[in-house]
């Protein structure tokens, strides 16, 4: 956080405000573009658009005169869209487009800077670490000590297993292997990609301080300690603390008085992976195996191994065991294992095991070089091929989970070429059924907006950049940066769906997150679930709006909301504040 001042320029351009004119809008990159990329702006307008719009740099001097280019698509209320090409503006400086002349002309700012994403993969950490069950540096007190007492598995009911630690999910305080598995993997593939993004400005708790380790590190290693916690013996597995009992209303992570028939504040439950349908009351989950579990586990733990090989021997070598041991319960038990609830019809209702098995086996066959590891991998991976959301207008709340198979890439580095050449077009074909989709609305935003459509668009741009890693070309960019756009301020509301980010905003500040909403602390980093389509937003329980939507005139086929009574829209989530940190991670490597 030491140079997240310098690192994020405010440009504060394209935001939808008192002092624009309601009829015409600019929407674009709110922390700027590199020289040589690509730099298209949206227009939005209620007349046409007459004549070429100028940019001019600093001094007032024009640079160049381009004629907008008309966008069949259409979003809302807004009867015009326009695609404004700025590309050819490459040397470094903040410049103004002017639409118009005269006192009546519309002025909207761009920033070109060589490095536009600098010191954000870092900045995201500061989400992560508010995120800590145990001891929570955010509110300085430590959090569910008790936590847990077990349900389901080899132990008799109710038996204490420490599992205390690891990150509350989202803006609720449950913790569940299913995500933090994801979100402790993609923090060790952040680091592995691009070590020099990150500094050391916290200690190992969290705090303020250095301690001669890079803070994604840091927040890596707080989940791995966690995980190995649920994995106390060689055949057990344990995937989630407490259930939607927790959902009581506004409280600090310290304060909580949920009971989950042990006495307010004490013990949470603790469910085991059996492998099999599990819910304490009506709501039962759809569950057939461990493989999802144990392979994510496996892929993070052998991560694990690798970056802390050097640096803690004994505790790098726990981590691979239990890479091992867990990879061969998801082998014996091939299936899914969904997440839990009690009262509620909501829950992680993911299906897809085989890209976790891949990722699993492809991070062991790294690390170890044992070849079963190779032949499971292959396997695994022309299974799941090129599965997932990628094709579907509409899916199931993590159904496909993780968004995309980083496992692919995983296994590319070292497969034949004919499987190389496999693996790309997989990811390849992913990314070309989300093309219709992208030309339907005016901003390319290729993910489908249901629940979590920002982690949706995360992994969208992720897989395009690790294609062209894999290539070696270019094929993927313009996808990539469309989707980090829309991310950071290219949508209909002029908005970075990051906490902080920039600094002068425009971005979320009224999210769905006690810890925020009870301190009146801003927290920098977290990426919101983003929008949702309106039938989705107008069918969810319990969702209303606490004022009036000042974005009503952008709201389309997709609605956002910066109001925390939102929670389908407005929420941060550790997962995909994570898989966040490792796009910009690519971007900055």
């Amino acid at each position: 956080m030491r140079h997240l001042g310098l690192a994020l320029v405010a440009v504060g351009a394209f935001a939808a405000g008192a002092a624009e004119p309601p009829s015409l809008v600019v929407r674009g990159n709110l922390l700027g573009y590199a020289p040589e990329a690509a730099k298209r702006l949206v227009v939005l307008s209620d007349a046409p658009i007459r004549g070429r719009v100028e940019v001019r740099d600093a001094a007032g001097k024009r640079v160049a005169r381009i004629t907008p280019t008309p966008i069949a698509a259409t979003w809302g209320e807004i009867a015009h869209h326009y695609a404004l090409d700025v590309s050819a503006v490459r040397a470094p400086g903040r410049y103004e487009i002017v639409i118009g002349k005269g006192a009546n002309a519309t002025r909207a700012a761009f920033e070109v800077k060589p490095r536009p994403y600098a010191g954000v993969a870092d900045a995201l950490l500061a989400f992560v670490r508010q995120q800590r069950c145990g001891f929570n540096p955010f509110v300085g007190e430590v959090c569910h000590a008790h936590d847990g007492r077990t349900a389901y598995g080899p132990r008799p009911a109710g038996s204490y297993l420490d599992a205390r630690g690891g990150w509350h999910d989202a803006g609720d305080q449950l913790k569940y292997l299913l995500t933090s598995s994801t979100s402790t993997a993609h923090l060790l593939l952040a680091h592995r990609f691009a070590p020099q993004a990150f500094g050391d400005a916290h200690d190992a708790w969290g705090q303020p301080g250095a301690n001669g380790t890079p803070d994604v590190l840091d927040e890596a290693r707080w989940g791995l300690e966690w995980m190995l916690k649920l994995h106390p013996a060689p055949d057990e597995l344990y995937h989630q603390i407490a259930d939607d009992r927790d959902h009581i209303g506004w409280r600090l992570p310290h304060e909580d008085q949920a009971d989950y028939g042990w006495g307010a504040g004490r013990y949470r439950v603790v469910y085991f992976a059996d492998g099999a349908p599990q819910g304490l009351r009506e709501h039962k989950s759809v569950a057939d195996g461990l493989a999802n579990l144990a392979g994510r586990y496996a892929a993070a733990m052998a991560l694990g191994f690798e970056a802390f090989q050097e640096r803690d021997r004994p505790f790098a070598e726990r981590c691979l065991s239990a890479a091992r041991e867990v990879y061969a319960m998801g082998r014996a038990r091939e299936g899914v294992q969904q997440g839990n609830s009690y009262g509620a019809p909501y829950r992680y209702a993911e299906e897809s095991w085989a890209d976790d098995m891949e990722w699993g086996a492809a991070e062991l066959l790294r690390v170890t070089g044992e070849q079963s590891y190779r032949a499971d991998a292959e396997r695994y991976a022309r299974m799941f091929a090129a599965s997932g959301w990628f094709a579907h207008d509409q899916v199931g709340h993590y159904q496909h989970y993780p968004f995309f198979d980083y496992g692919h890439f995983a296994l590319h580095e070292s497969a034949a070429p004919e499987l190389r050449a496999a693996l790309q077009a997989f990811y390849r074909e992913g990314l070309a059924a989300t093309a219709p989709r992208a030309a339907r609305n005016p901003y390319g935003a290729g993910a489908p907006f249901v629940w979590c459509s920002a982690n949706l668009t995360v992994a969208l741009a992720t897989q395009a950049l690790l294609l062209d890693r894999m290539t070696g070309g270019s094929e993927a960019r313009d996808v990539a940066a469309a989707q980090v756009d829309w991310l950071l301020g290219r949508n209909p509301w002029g908005v970075s769906l990051f906490t902080g980010i920039p600094a002068s905003g425009p971005f979320p500040t009224d999210v769905h997150l006690s810890t925020t909403n009870l301190t009146k602390r801003q927290v920098i980093g977290g990426l919101v679930d983003g929008p949702v389509y309106r039938r989705v937003f107008e069918s969810l329980k319990g969702v209303r709006l606490s004022r009036p939507d000042p974005y009503v005139r952008f709201q389309g086929e997709a609605v956002y909301h910066d109001d925390m009574a939102d929670y389908s829209t407005n929420e941060p989530t550790l997962d995909g504040t994570a898989a966040a940190v490792l796009l910009f991670a690519l971007l900055e490597g």
